[in-house]
């Protein structure tokens, strides 16, 4: 249980032809890379599809909510057959771990979930994820996979995350991939095409956007195109695609979790002299803050904003929002205590 942990996220596009069914071709090379390194790696694969592959039979399929939802319960046992299929000369076991948001948000079904993967890692079983579409409801669903697999990446101390694409990599505005991004900022995200894949619900906004987290989790993450000749292969040796270098990063792995699984329900806005406090590690004081801008209670997690409403941190409330607005002029009434919040 001492490898490293390795997390690839395979979105619609990059395992379905044009015409929306999955594309075989490369589920099997998928399959054939994954198993020549399975050896050195805890494998986790983040695997889109589900819809894809069961709309077909719906008929006049239009795309509304409860089609979709029905379109994914046909398409997962598809999926996951065909990825059994094309593992199976290779020796190597299959999983299903359909996931929901609150198994993130709340940490001690998020640790189950780590047990689980860990049990089927000692018994040489790769997990195949994917977010339980059937029952996630339209508020508590992950934005897409791009988000499925920062989280588990995060929150399982993984050192390395692939997201594969239908193109080569992050392109320059000449269509020249870029190899290397040392920092993701807002030049880096300006990179990136707006419009989104006409299968799948990501693009490369999604893959940078959650790329930007897990770098500064002290991830390292490649973006690179599933067509590419070893394509798997060659992202792992920084032969391809665009290498996104991992920030420095020393937080325990509870504050990890908090800055990217916890469900975030509430949102405030700090003056200038609690952003610097808390820009020193200090706590939160109700003193400091101007303005609740969405509600939250004890115990739940809300969004810090600077004067410019730029996010800054989030927190772990010690008190509601409501007990908050009671107090607001109080000295010394704790918001938040400095070890349950993370800076961004």
């Amino acid at each position: 249980m001492n490898k490293p942990i390795l997390v690839i996220k395979f979105g619609t596009a990059s395992i379905t032809r044009e015409n929306g069914e999955l594309d075989e071709g490369v589920m099997a090379d998928i399959a054939r890379q994954v198993a020549a390194i399975h050896a050195n790696y805890q494998v986790v694969l983040v695997s889109s599809g589900a819809v894809a592959a069961g709309k077909k039979l719906l008929h006049h399929y239009s795309g509304s909510i409860s089609e979709r939802k029905a379109a994914a319960a046909i398409g997962n046992p598809l999926l996951l057959n065909k990825y059994s299929q094309y593992f199976a000369p290779y020796g190597i076991s299959i999983a299903q771990s359909l996931c929901e948001r609150q198994h993130f948000s709340n940490r001690d079904q998020f640790l189950q979930l780590k047990k689980t993967y860990e049990e089927l890692w000692a018994n040489n079983i790769i997990p195949i994820a994917n977010e339980n579409d059937v029952v996630s409801s339209l508020e508590l669903k992950f934005s897409d996979n791009d988000e499925l697999a920062t989280l588990i990446a995060v929150g399982f101390g993984a050192s390395l995350l692939l997201f594969s694409t239908s193109v080569a990599g992050v392109l320059d505005k000449s269509g020249q991939v870029v190899p290397q991004i040392d920092v993701i900022d807002k030049e880096a995200l300006g990179l990136a095409d707006k419009e989104k894949s006409a299968l799948g619900l990501g693009g490369m906004v999604s893959k940078l956007t959650f790329a930007r987290l897990a770098t500064r989790m002290g991830i390292k993450v490649v973006i690179f195109g599933i067509r590419t000749a070893d394509g798997i292969l060659n992202a792992i040796a920084e032969k391809t695609g665009t290498l996104c270098l991992p920030q420095p990063c020393s937080m325990p792995a509870r504050k990890k979790w908090l800055a990217s699984g916890s469900l975030v329900t509430g949102r405030l806005q700090v003056d200038a002299g609690a952003n610097n406090a808390l820009q020193k590690r200090h706590s939160l004081l109700a003193v400091g803050v101007k303005a609740v801008l969405e509600k939250f209670e004890c115990g739940e997690v809300f969004e810090i904003l600077d004067e410019e409403n730029n996010a800054i941190a989030v927190a772990r409330a010690k008190i509601s929002s409501d007990t908050l607005a009671a107090s607001s002029k109080a000295q010394n009434v704790e918001v938040a205590h400095a070890d349950d919040i993370v800076l961004l």
